[in-house]
């Protein structure tokens, strides 16, 4: 029995020093890293000190130009958009490790259904943020409700799992090298899309994406930032009311929620987009120009 324990020991000690030192090696990885996802999150944790903010999935990072939107405001602008970080319990944990070293006169949060539709593998999107972990308490307790915090307490190899292939290529050449201070510009599509499709679903709201929405606020107003929601343009025919929880989130908290999708900005010019959720750069740019217009004349 006293030698089983021996051995027992023995492994749990060599694991611990594998995930250790391939923890150790991964962040390192991931520090040097050109993959652009990781990137962004390092740029938002480590270095961001732009005036103003933008917040939000790949709709975001392919939307908006931040030049322009500087040029307009007369401030300076950091597009955070994170591809594939899905929904607001990644944005919330973008917003946590922002302002633990920093402090934005203007957060616009980019959203759009799944920020407050109810789905399956909510949480999946996190992982990309998993090497902060125990970098800011408000950002631990999102992985905390998805129920993983403690995986990666335990093994700090494992939180360099999401996007682990990518980081290693990373290293080797740079996957975005048009970043413009966190714009990226989508190629013009070889084919443009040739009609609307109609996007008219019932959508059950899921409570606790609606808290972390009032969080992001709440944590925003207690530093005096200046929160706009705001959607853009989808290839993609919406009901009147699609967004109505953030509309209504939005009017009780008195905070201006742009929406260019219900509205059907661009609807007639397929040529200004890639897919039917995302512009190219050049409907991107003029996009930008109108939110720009927009924004300037709330502030």
């Amino acid at each position: 029995m006293k030698k089983l324990l021996i051995s027992i020991l023995f492994v749990l000690v060599g694991l611990f020093a594998v995930d250790r030192a391939g923890g150790f090696a991964m962040q390192w990885v991931y520090d040097n890293t050109d993959n652009y996802i990781a990137e962004k999150i390092r740029y938002l944790a480590d270095e961001a000190d732009e005036d103003v903010i933008l917040l939000g999935t790949s709709r975001c990072n392919f939307h908006y130009v931040s030049p322009i939107l500087g040029d307009s405001l007369g401030m300076t602008v950091y597009n955070g958009g994170v591809d594939g970080s899905e929904s607001i319990y990644s944005h919330y944990i973008s917003l946590s490790l922002l302002l633990e070293h920093h402090t934005p006169k203007i957060v616009c949060l980019e959203l759009m259904g799944n920020d407050f539709a109810k789905y399956e593998n909510q949480f999946e999107a996190i992982s990309v943020f998993a090497p902060y972990v125990g970098r800011s308490a408000e950002a631990d307790s999102v992985f905390a409700e998805a129920g993983n915090l403690w995986k990666y307490k335990l093994s700090h190899l494992y939180r360099y799992n999401s996007l682990a292939v990518n980081n290693i290529g990373g290293l080797f050449f740079d996957s975005q090298e048009d970043d413009v201070c966190g714009y990226i510009p989508n190629p013009k599509p070889a084919f443009h899309p040739d009609k609307p499709f109609t996007l008219d679903l019932d959508i059950e709201v899921d409570p606790l994406k609606m808290y972390y929405l009032q969080k992001f606020i709440d944590v925003c107003r207690e530093r005096d930032i200046k929160v706009v929601f705001a959607i853009s343009p989808m290839f993609c025919i919406a009901r009147k009311g699609l967004y109505a929880p953030i509309d209504s989130l939005a009017n009780k908290n008195g905070i201006p929620f742009l929406d260019y999708h219900t509205s059907g900005l661009f609807l007639d010019h397929p040529e200004y987009y890639r897919d039917g959720g995302h512009l190219w750069d050049k409907g991107a740019k003029l996009f930008t120009s109108i939110f720009a217009h927009d924004l300037k004349q709330l502030l």
